[in-house]
């Protein structure tokens, strides 16, 4: 793939503003697919999604949240036996440290809520900015920045949009070229798309809605 070349700004606006309203059409109703209750259930659910999918976090949580109802329970747990139960997601001994750790800080600092400014939230143990803005977007409606997962990364570059390869360096980029009342469901659409469409692997290129507006759009057909 060649590097995405330094484009004007405006273009840049122009053309995601297409592309925002192509998405819209085709995902009406995206948003973050960990199922949760409450911002709580969503910051653990995020926190175990790191280099784990959606899916096999949704088969965890239930259980998980059954066990361990609230961030009290969690500062409480056995290490051991959260484990167990989180094994599967992968990375389980770092992730039941940071959510045991993070649940603590919770019950001390903020009397086990989750609280709704970023500066607060990436404090937290096992909470950087992309955790962070999933639970301010997806439980609190707020706008605090662009998630860039693995999906939103891989398609702000084939879309010519950012050649960074930092999560940070990528955010800040496409806050400069996407409307601010567009930043959270931007990123829920690019991740959606990611995984029906413009895939890792095998992109489905000649299927893809938005291929008028991709730069990459000639290496893959």
């Amino acid at each position: 793939m060649s590097k995405v070349k330094k484009q004007n700004v405006d273009d840049l606006r122009k053309r995601v503003k297409n592309i925002i309203e192509i998405l819209e059409r085709e995902y009406p109703d995206a948003k973050t697919a960990l199922i949760h209750k409450n911002p709580f259930q969503l910051l653990i659910a995020t926190i175990l999604s790191a280099q784990c999918t959606d899916e096999r976090v949704n088969m965890v949580t239930p259980v998980l949240f059954k066990q361990y109802p609230d961030a009290k329970a969690f500062a409480e747990a056995n290490v051991s036996e959260l484990e167990i139960i989180i094994k599967s997601t992968g990375f389980y001994r770092a992730k039941a440290k940071n959510i045991i750790s993070c649940c603590k800080a919770l019950v001390e600092k903020y009397s086990g809520k989750v609280p709704n400014k970023i500066e607060d939230l990436v404090k937290l143990p096992g909470v950087g900015r992309k955790t962070a803005n999933v639970v301010l977007g997806g439980a609190f409606g707020i706008a605090s920045g662009i998630v860039v997962d693995t999906h939103v990364k891989r398609l702000s570059e084939r879309l010519g949009l950012s050649n960074n390869t930092n999560p940070d360096k990528i955010e800040e980029e496409l806050m400069k070229i996407i409307p601010k009342n567009k930043w959270i469901s931007f990123s829920d659409m690019l991740i959606w798309h990611g995984r029906k469409v413009c895939q890792a692997r095998k992109p489905k290129c000649l299927e893809c809605s938005i291929n008028s507006y991709c730069p990459s759009f000639k290496n893959f057909t």
